[in-house]
């Protein structure tokens, strides 16, 4: 029997070998995305850099422009979009966008929307309310990217809206955002995503507006996944839980709706009781006054656990970023929250580069000393804790205790500090008053509230017969198909 010293004789995989392909086939699986090489990245911070790349590249497209975002509004930045995608059109370049009915609500008028049309761009609706799904409004296509001739692509969290570019005299009135500019073979994975949500909105996308990986040159060596969420697929989740696990030294997180989801708070909890260096960055101010309550609600269990809480400064930091152990970053549209983990159509770029991480972890950095510390109280901070004692390899970096210990003096010296308030006792008051109001309308107006409720009810009914409906009448066209396509006997 051959002894475990000659099995690297043998030709069998060394055991850090053998972690990295398990943990490559983890993700894949978790996330229902492959791991794409040969690609070029480039990092992008807010407006600026972001909306000055997008417009570059639309304004020297020659095939095709695909374009999704959630918001899209009819002000100075909606405008200069809307003139470089109609150049564009009008040139004889096929430009296809999809806007989210709920997200360009009030936005843009239908004249925007009509001035494009006009151009030649192809604009689609994505979910707007239907009598026949009274609660089918609540997914959103909340996707953000662009594509533009198979040859360069943005994966972002940053709308069109002036928003995004701010004041000039207030430099913290623009909202913080993260994008990435990606080159090589992950575009024709944006595409398929692209053709994804324009399926859902009509027919299909034309084949000829999709690139093949293979014919897409190498453009670098990053390696990364395009991981696109639909409602119910969890893939982005179900990877955020994995790193979450595997996390040795650092997990650093920016969200801008972060609502605690138990599965998610656990393993952040257990990350950081492990001695892992866990870090959430969320915005203090918010243009959903409801999330905030429901946010810091979430930071007590973090808090004692060990994980480091931080609120911008500014107006709003709407980035959605993740940074693990130097090793393995995200950047894109999804929220740390319910909505985005499983009911919405999301869009990350998952990359694993040591290069890219190192950037985003000094943008993290320079997020931090903007921003300020949450502590439980004035005299129980947040402490790193002490990790089991575990000796490092030889020319391996250095210890965990002493990054954690340094990562942890460094965010100290750079962010304020303010203690965490009762919050959960303002959100049961809310509640509490909101029943009370419901109650009180009862007892006042009985009768209409009983009407609201039987046709409520009523409406909800005629939806489920009307998909019974159409359920059999899709099964009996399958069926007939089949029946047509089967060889004669």
């Amino acid at each position: 029997m051959a002894s475990l010293r000659n099995e690297p004789e043998l030709g069998l995989p060394s055991p850090r070998g053998l972690i990295h392909d398990i943990a490559e086939q983890a993700f894949s699986r978790a996330s229902g995305a492959p791991l794409i090489s040969g690609n070029a990245v480039r990092v992008l911070l807010d407006g600026e850099e972001n909306y000055s790349a997008w417009l570059e590249a639309i304004r020297g497209a020659e095939r095709s422009v695909l374009f999704e975002n959630y918001i899209i509004e009819d002000d100075e930045v909606g405008q200069s979009f809307a003139k470089a995608l109609s150049e564009r059109a009008r040139a004889g370049v096929k430009v296809r966008l999809i806007r989210d009915w709920l997200g360009s609500l009030g936005g843009a008028s239908n004249q925007f929307w009509r001035a494009l049309e006009a151009a030649g761009v192809e604009v689609r609706c994505f979910n707007p309310p239907r009598l026949s799904s009274p609660l089918g409004w609540l997914s959103r296509d909340h996707r953000k990217m662009i594509s533009v001739d198979g040859r360069i692509g943005f994966v972002t969290g940053l709308c069109v809206s002036k928003r995004w570019l701010g004041d000039p005299a207030r430099p913290l009135s623009a909202w913080r955002d993260t994008g990435l500019e990606v080159r090589g073979p992950a575009i024709a994975y944006l595409e398929r995503a692209f053709a994804q949500v324009w399926r859902e909105t009509g027919t299909a996308l034309s084949p000829e507006l999709l690139s093949e990986p293979s014919a897409i040159p190498l453009a670098g060596g990053v390696s990364l996944r395009i991981v696109a969420d639909a409602p119910n697929s969890t893939g982005l989740f179900r990877m955020d839980q994995i790193i979450a696990a595997a996390a040795r030294r650092t997990l650093w997180l920016t969200d801008a709706y972060f609502v605690g989801f138990a599965p998610y708070v656990q393993a952040l909890r257990a990350a950081a009781r492990d001695g892992v260096d866990v870090r959430l960055l969320v915005p203090s101010t918010t243009d959903l006054p409801l999330i905030s309550p429901f946010s810091r609600a979430g930071y007590r269990p973090l808090l004692e656990a060990g994980v480091r809480v931080f609120e911008w400064n500014g107006i709003m930091i709407h980035a959605k970023t993740a940074v693990a152990d130097g090793r393995w970053a995200r950047i894109g549209s999804s929220n740390l929250n319910l909505a985005s983990f499983v009911g919405n159509y999301e869009l990350d770029a998952a990359i694993d580069d040591e290069r890219v991480a190192r950037k985003m972890e000094e943008i993290y950095a320079a997020d931090l000393s903007n921003s300020t510390e949450i502590t439980l109280t004035a005299h129980r901070r947040v402490k790193p804790l002490r990790p089991r004692r575990m000796r490092a390899p030889r020319g391996s970096r250095p210890p965990l205790g002493a990054v954690r210990f340094a990562n942890a003096v460094g965010a100290a010296a750079a962010a304020s500090t303010r203690t965490l308030g009762a919050v959960e006792s303002s959100i049961m008051l809310g509640l509490a008053l909101i029943l009370l109001a419901i109650a009180a309308i009862a007892i006042v107006w009985p009768t209409e509230m009983a009407y609201t409720i039987a046709v409520i009810g009523v409406w909800f009914a005629l939806t489920l017969f009307l998909r019974i409906y159409r359920t059999s009448r899709q099964r009996e066209r399958e069926a007939t198909e089949a029946a047509r396509s089967a060889p004669p006997e």
